[in-house]
């Protein structure tokens, strides 16, 4: 069997098995064994060899029971980076680099910015800030040891030059302002919701997940450390935009302004400290 003809077997299988993508997943699968690229897959002629066809079946089957792509592969791509992600840590998504995007831009202009990124999970946007503002300064934090664990392997694998500090310690315990910027991703799925998510979101840990009100909680918490004038930048689900936006002028922030997603989906709210 031949990586083209696997790709063709699997893809059935995982469309059978209800997978939303199953031919871009079964590529991904094949290349990942064989360890080439997508493009690859269609260029190799070769037989796989019984090691490969071995390993490639129990990445399958965890495909076919749902579990995310990213967990059975091991790694994501977020902006320029490859991160490790694994059931600790929820996967990077396209919405999240939108967030970075906004604060790259907010940041525009200050020289050596000092950033906290509070729940910095995988590290995603920690180090993807850390990664395109090569004078910047990140200070980022979790309350799951677990996840931090994760950020930790990727901040190895990166060249970030000691330039992002990693803290156990829920919202800013512990941490010394003033910051330039702080941005945040916190857990926003209202719990009403969780029986509509699909089976591949139920695989990442409900705590980062699952939340609400925390938007408010993250921007009170850090007025004390923010320089005045200093921006907020939060990601936020789908229809929250509206009440945290009204959350964060009832707090005193000004400038309060929506960002939408490449999907046109208002995703992104900031507001400065006054």
């Amino acid at each position: 069997m031949t990586a083209r003809d696997a790709v063709d077997d699997i893809a059935a299988e995982l469309e059978e098995a209800g997978c939303p993508s199953p031919r871009v997943d079964a590529e991904w699968l094949v290349a990942h064994v064989i360890g080439g690229t997508r493009t690859d897959v269609y260029l190799s002629d070769r037989a796989l060899e019984e090691a490969e066809v071995l390993r490639l079946r129990s990445l399958v089957d965890r495909r076919r029971a749902r579990e995310p792509l990213a967990y059975v592969l091991g790694e994501w791509g977020f902006r320029r980076l490859t991160l490790a992600v694994d059931r600790r840590v929820l996967i990077p998504r396209p919405e999240t680099e939108v967030l970075v995007e906004r604060c790259l831009e907010l940041l525009a202009g200050v020289e050596a910015p000092r950033v906290l990124d509070i729940g910095v999970g995988s590290g995603a946007i920690a180090l993807a800030i850390a990664d395109e503002r090569r004078d910047a300064r990140v200070v980022a934090t979790d309350s799951s040891a677990d996840a931090l664990a994760v950020a930790e392997l990727n901040r190895r694998r990166l060249d970030v030059n000691g330039r992002v500090e990693l803290r156990h310690g829920d919202l800013v315990a512990g941490v010394e302002g003033p910051f330039d910027l702080v941005v945040s991703n916190p857990p926003y799925v209202a719990p009403e919701e969780v029986p509509a998510l699909s089976p591949e979101v139920l695989h990442e840990p409900r705590g980062a997940l699952v939340g609400s009100g925390r938007h408010e909680v993250i921007a009170a918490a850090v007025l004390d450390i923010l320089r005045p004038g200093a921006p907020l930048v939060l990601e936020v689900g789908d229809g929250q935009a509206a009440s945290v936006t009204e959350g964060l002028r009832q707090l005193g922030y000004a400038d309060v302004a929506i960002t939408a997603d490449l999907a046109g989906c208002e995703r992104v709210v900031e507001g400065r400290r006054s």
